[in-house]
């Protein structure tokens, strides 16, 4: 009779164990594809009011802090959040997600394009800096909606005294 490689088990009993074996496999991906599959589809609803507590909070969080932020949901190929600040941000780039947001709160002046100042690269290919030369102004206010695509200069210039919130879908380009 032939015998396995080096177990000394015969040849169809190897088949029949490779056969279980994936016969199981096959059972439970059975079994979980649909439960990904309703995870991946599963609707979620931020509430209005939910929403609107959560930005007072933050907004409490950045009156001794400068900024305050909460991610609402991380989804991979994009993230929910919540954004509040009370101070200017400093200019970035970011190298792989675009950011859209509706403006919440306040006014501010967004400057997009030029170039980085005092430009630094992280391991994450977000490029940090002190500000933006050459870049075009925006005066945003509550209601706007803003797309920045991904490489994108862009930086918030806030007035002293304005609380500045907003909803920021960030959108992980391919």
């Amino acid at each position: 009779m032939f015998h396995g490689f080096s177990t000394g088990e015969s040849v169809p009993r190897l088949i029949g164990t490779a056969m279980m074996k994936l016969l199981s496999i096959f059972v439970a991906a059975l079994f979980l594809i649909p439960l990904y599959a309703s995870a991946k589809d599963k609707a979620e609803v931020f509430s209005g009011k939910s929403v609107a507590s959560q930005l007072q909070a933050l907004a409490q969080t950045a009156k001794a802090s400068a900024s305050g932020g909460a991610t609402l949901g991380d989804y991979g190929s994009h993230a929910i959040k919540l954004s509040v600040r009370i101070t200017s941000g400093g200019a970035e780039v970011h190298a792989h997600y675009d950011d859209v947001f509706v403006v919440t709160e306040g006014t501010a002046t967004l400057v997009t394009g030029g170039t980085v100042l005092d430009a630094k690269t992280g391991e994450d290919g977000e490029t940090k800096g002190s500000g933006i030369q050459n870049g075009t102004s925006h005066t945003i206010v509550k209601g706007d909606i803003v797309h920045v695509p991904a490489g994108t200069p862009h930086r918030l210039i806030i007035a002293p005294g304005v609380v500045f919130g907003a909803v920021v879908v960030k959108v992980k380009e391919p």
